[in-house]
């Protein structure tokens, strides 16, 4: 997911040379988006600065330390960790106007500027299934791994304006919702 939400931030701000990810090093996902950032921002011809984030008394330090880094844009890992947090991650990206993509819808309901990734409405419809069919005597084990099947751009023009800038009209129209 993370290269996706490096291409759909550049679209955002083409110009962003150094490019932060906030990464929770005990998510267990985490080297993984790392690497896949990695690869494509070098291919890119970007660089990516990470910044880990264990617990919440790191959110504000973490801000500051990619602040002082000089990065253009952020991407913020799509982690369990953030989603609980994500109104402290919005409220310092925008106290350091950083553009920053998100995982999840709820952080650019709550102000961030964009978000790319899969609906949480989906994946929690698919839980209540799979709950549904092991009730009724289906083994776990006998139950196929189903991938989230709807991923989501939302834009947030009210932030945007705010940092700036202009979402061209090719990011608008893949968008699945704005924001005004």
């Amino acid at each position: 997911m993370g290269s996706k939400q490096l291409e759909m931030l550049l679209a955002a701000v083409p110009m962003a040379m150094h490019i932060g990810f906030l990464s929770n090093p005990g998510y267990p996902y985490a080297n993984s988006q790392i690497d896949e950032l990695q690869t494509s921002t070098r291919a890119l011809g970007r660089k990516l600065v990470v910044q880990a984030v264990a617990n919440e008394a790191e959110i504000e330090p973490a801000f500051a330390a990619l602040s002082q880094r000089g990065i253009d844009a952020l991407i913020v890992g799509g982690d369990p960790f953030f989603f609980l947090w994500r109104e402290q991650v919005v409220a310092q990206a925008a106290h350091h106007a950083l553009p920053a993509c998100f995982g999840f819808r709820e952080f650019t309901m709550g102000g961030g500027l964009m978000s790319y990734g899969a609906d949480l409405t989906e994946a929690y419809h698919q839980v209540g299934v799979y709950a549904a069919r092991i009730l009724k005597g289906v083994k776990p084990a006998d139950l196929p791994v189903v991938q989230a099947v709807k991923v989501e751009l939302v834009l947030n023009l009210k932030t945007a304006k705010t940092l700036g800038i202009t979402f061209p009209l090719s990011l608008l129209g893949r968008a699945d919702e704005v924001i005004e």
